[in-house]
């Protein structure tokens, strides 16, 4: 039995799964979204400026609190985006998937039965970042 070909069609298996399919397309209709890239280039520049800022030996923080400001003007525009809500909640569906696989592997790894193990449930949202939880296994 060869993991790597069977990794490899379980990733296959991954691209054709709805949600998977969802992402996809909600990412390719952000990308043409004009208005949506262009708050993407405001928010970069805004935070290139503030750590431009930060990084001074003496820091203005009047321009510190105003990048801030602007920052989050910018940011509550862009999440306010349908296409990157859409986005947004497409992206989190692929992400319980990955995380509900990554822990049936680690449970088989942990010598659990492949055929009826299951992770168990939690009563938290993952993000699919672990740096802020202590909820998962």
């Amino acid at each position: 039995m060869d993991i790597i070909k069977l990794t490899r069609e379980l990733g296959a298996a991954i691209q054709q799964d709805e949600r998977y399919l969802a992402f996809t397309k909600a990412r390719e209709e952000n990308e043409k979204d004009t208005e949506l890239n262009e708050l993407m280039g405001q928010i970069q520049m805004v935070q290139m400026n503030y750590q431009l800022e930060a990084s001074k030996e003496e820091p203005d923080s009047a321009k510190m609190q105003a990048f801030e400001e602007e920052f989050n003007t910018l940011y509550t525009k862009f999440m306010a985006n349908g296409k990157m809500q859409a986005y947004d909640a497409a992206r989190t569906e692929v992400d319980e998937m990955m995380n509900y696989i990554m822990q049936i592997l680690s449970l088989c790894v942990n010598g659990a039965d492949p055929a009826t193990c299951e992770p168990e449930k939690h009563d938290h949202e993952c993000g699919g970042s672990c740096s802020s939880c202590s909820g998962c296994h």
